[in-house]
């Protein structure tokens, strides 16, 4: 009886000795797991934030990377001929009303052959609308923001201030003869060696472009005939 007691026992303290081994285990195991799966979280982790180059790097086509850098191209181009548009496109002025002048020969055939030969532009200076009813054998020039006009009259009689003594100057053909008025700060030019006068007044800063550009005209469509001064005044 005192043997099956003692194996009892020692078979007893043999199961107690396992289970307390297994019981300190059991919690080794279950921090290995754990420390494990953290690590596999982790790695996961690391390849979400950090994927491999070779996936991050993209390759483009050539016809993209092409079109990325003709649009800025492109769009300067289009500002630039927007500018140029602009700048170049007419600008409308108000009808110019000019009064009439005494002008007997503005239907004669030296008028009707002048005035479609005219320059449309005098250096800075362009054709101006006229209001109707305009004056018969006129054409008026304005720079693009308007201003003081040139302005040509055809057909009229001659100018009592040229006489005799009268000084002329020869611009590209063209005897003229220089009437100044110092109050509207202009010139009228009388072209004085054709078959009728011409008169071309122009505001002062205007350049000489406007006088040789009407010269030209005038030498290409009328032949010179001799001057015709009025006597000297008593």
């Amino acid at each position: 009886m005192a043997a099956a007691t003692s194996d009892r026992d020692s078979s007893k303290d043999e199961a107690s000795k396992d289970a307390a081994e297994e019981a300190v285990a059991a919690p080794r195991e279950d921090a290995a797991a754990t420390e494990t799966a953290t690590d596999e979280a982790a790695a996961d982790a690391g390849t979400a934030e950090n994927p491999p180059a070779a996936e991050s790097t993209r390759q483009y086509s050539p016809a993209l990377i092409a079109t990325a850098v003709a649009l800025p191209i492109m769009l300067v181009v289009g500002v630039l001929v927007a500018a140029v548009v602009a700048r170049n496109a007419p600008v409308e002025r108000e009808p110019l009303v000019l009064g009439p002048v005494a002008a007997p020969a503005a239907t004669g055939t030296a008028c009707t052959t002048l005035l479609p030969q005219l320059p449309i532009t005098l250096g800075e200076f362009s054709k101006s609308t006229l209001v109707e009813p305009s004056p018969p054998a006129t054409w008026a020039w304005q720079r693009k923001d308007g201003g003081d006009p040139i302005v040509l009259r055809c057909g009229l009689d001659r100018p009592l201030e040229f006489n005799r003594a009268s000084v002329l100057q020869i611009v590209n053909g063209v005897q003229w003869f220089e009437a100044r008025d110092q109050t509207a700060k202009a010139s009228t030019w009388f072209a004085v060696d054709r078959e009728t006068y011409i008169a071309l007044t122009v505001p002062d800063g205007s350049g000489p472009t406007p006088l040789q550009g009407i010269s030209d005209a005038i030498t290409a469509n009328l032949p010179a005939t001799p001057i015709d001064p009025g006597p000297l005044p008593n």
